[in-house]
C-alpha cells in the first residue's frame, strides 16, 4: 500500500543504512539499522505507523538535504 507521507525506502545491508524519502522532500538516514528491522518497515501495511514507533526514535540519523521530488 502506498504511504501518504513516505515516498521511499532503501537499505544498505553491508553498512546497515536505512534511507527513508518523505513525500515533503526530506530524506534521512538512519544508522545501525539491523536487517530485520529493515525488512519489517519495508513489510509494513502502514508505514509511516510503522516509521513513528519503530524507527524514528530507536537509530541515530543524519537529516540530509531535500530530495527532488
Amino acid at each position: 500500500m502506498p504511504s501518504t507521507i513516505i515516498r521511499s525506502i532503501a537499505y544498505v545491508p553491508e553498512r546497515r543504512e536505512l534511507e527513508v524519502a518523505f513525500t515533503t522532500g526530506r530524506v534521512y538516514l538512519y544508522r545501525d539499522v539491523p536487517p530485520e528491522a529493515a525488512e519489517a518497515f519495508r513489510a509494513a501495511r502502514i508505514k509511516g505507523r510503522h516509521f513513528n514507533a519503530r524507527i524514528r526514535g530507536h537509530y541515530p540519523f543524519v537529516a540530509g538535504a531535500s530530495a527532488e521530488p
